[in-house]
């Protein structure tokens, strides 16, 4: 039995022995080899514009840093640095650091729109065994991607969009059997898709797009069920859509083709995507008719098929409401603007130039204006008055209309704040160019029947050449 006197004794250790550990642990910090790594990444930034790093101080904890996670002790397990896309100063200049294969624990690695990190595809990533995400886009890496990536087997994503990568892409990507995602789009690749990329079962998602890539799109797609998203737009591939692209029709949802060399007529298989929101086959060689089948893409938001070789006639959609659409520089005769276009309780982008359209523009009557941002009716066989379209839109931003019969009085014409591209040449569009153009970024009027004196703005003279009396800089001045 304690004695009485010894009672405060034990009770001032106990004390004292729980306090010693609450403030070591509460001022435990990150690991050395982590804090030594990152300090290396740091000295090799260059600039640092807009302070990222300040916070990276020697001999302070290292998981209170700016960008940085530790979710496993005092271990670094995320690095996360991004800038604005568009916003200079937030961007970061110099390499990444081969120190960086101290992060043992790293698992994730976000480098992302820092627009000047430079040197080649980071080595030191091949150390980090736990390494799930790799997320280096939008900077100024280049080299080649290196041909032993396939070792980075426990990779989940691959994201090395918008750089300068060049070369191949390496056979050796299919060994990363647990990508879930693949981006490296916006680089200079060059040579054929790997055929290996068909191991990759995981895959939800397979960006290309944007390179030199060419050959044909491999006929590999029957294996990988689960992609969500295609984009393979801007390259040089050529042949035909591959048969085995049917095989993801339940889940597929965004497939992006345009802008390659691609030819043949468009499946019939493709309209059995009935997931599928946006297809994009714009800028190729695809000629025939659309299938009729595209009347069972009742999801479609976003459909583009401009500037191909197809002809009439075009399928009736059945979608609950459409986007975007973009059917321009084909050989279609739509006659009017379609029904279950007009009808679209959200579109905001409706670009329809040389489609055979003959109707009078005052009796177009669409359900909603509100969203309409770009509209695009040129080379058609429009007539009438754009007043009372114009009337009802709010946040316009383009609007063509080239070639056409449309006469009214310019001066009557309504320009919302948000109008910045307008084109009514070669039209019957009279009286004078009012003062509100100034405020345009593009601006062509020219080939109509306008006259007076021009206000002051920026335009180039081609943008009124081929009026009746249209006068003042940039054109011949004014008579007195």
């Amino acid at each position: 039995m304690h004695s009485p006197s010894l009672l405060p004794l034990l009770i001032f250790l106990i004390f004292t022995t729980f306090s010693h550990y609450c403030l070591t642990a509460s001022s435990a910090t990150c690991h050395i080899d982590d804090e030594t790594g990152l300090l290396g990444f740091k000295t090799g930034i260059r600039a640092d514009p807009s302070g990222k790093l300040s916070s990276w101080k020697k001999g302070t904890d290292c998981c209170k840093w700016f960008g940085i996670t530790c979710l496993t002790g005092n271990r670094v397990t995320a690095l996360s640095l991004t800038g604005q896309p568009n916003n200079l100063t937030t961007s970061l200049s110099g390499t990444i650091s081969s120190s960086l294969s101290k992060l043992q624990y790293l698992d994730g690695i976000y480098l992302q729109d820092l627009k000047n990190l430079t040197g080649p595809f980071p080595s030191s990533l091949f150390s980090l065994k736990n390494l799930l995400y790799v997320y280096i886009g939008n900077n100024k890496l280049s080299g080649s991607i290196p041909t032993n990536i396939g070792n980075l087997t426990q990779l989940s994503v691959l994201s090395l969009e918008g750089n300068r990568f060049s070369g191949p892409i390496p056979s050796s990507i299919g060994d990363l059997i647990q990508l879930t995602q693949l981006r490296l789009g916006g680089n200079l690749l060059t040579g054929v898709v790997p055929v290996s990329i068909q191991r990759l079962r995981n895959l939800t998602l397979l960006h290309l797009d944007r390179n030199k890539l060419s050959g044909a799109i491999p006929d590999f797609f029957s294996g990988l069920s689960d992609l969500r998203s295609i984009d393979l737009a801007y390259n040089k591939f050529t042949g035909e859509i591959p048969a085995s692209i049917s095989a993801l029709a339940p889940k597929l949802s965004y497939l992006e083709l345009g802008h390659n060399s691609l030819m043949g007529q468009l499946p019939d298989f493709l309209g059995k995507f009935h997931a599928l929101d946006t297809l994009d086959l714009s800028w190729n060689n695809f000629s025939g008719t659309v299938p009729k089948t595209f009347a069972n893409l009742t999801k479609i938001f976003n459909l583009d098929l401009s500037h191909n070789k197809l002809v009439d006639p075009f399928p009736e959609m059945h979608v609950k409401g459409i986007e975007s659409l973009d059917l321009s520089y084909n050989q279609f005769h739509l006659g009017k603007i379609p029904q279950w276009v007009t009808a679209s309780p959200i579109i905001y982008s409706l670009k329809l130039a040389k489609c055979g359209i003959k109707m009078k523009l005052d009796d177009w009557k669409p359900a909603e204006t509100y969203f309409y941002d770009y509209i695009d009716l040129s080379e058609n066989e429009i007539t009438g008055s754009l007043v009372q379209l114009l009337n009802r839109t709010d946040y316009l931003v383009g609007f063509y209309a080239s070639g056409n019969q449309l006469k009214f009085n310019l001066e009557s014409m309504r320009f919302v704040k948000t109008l910045k591209y307008l084109d009514l040449s070669k039209n019957l569009v009279f009286g004078k160019v009012p003062k509100v153009v100034s405020g345009l970024s593009e601006l062509n009027v020219s080939y109509n029947h306008l006259c007076g004196q021009l206000p002051p703005t920026k335009f180039p003279a081609s943008a009124f050449v081929g009026n009746d009396c249209l006068c003042g800089s940039p054109l011949p001045k004014c008579k007195a």
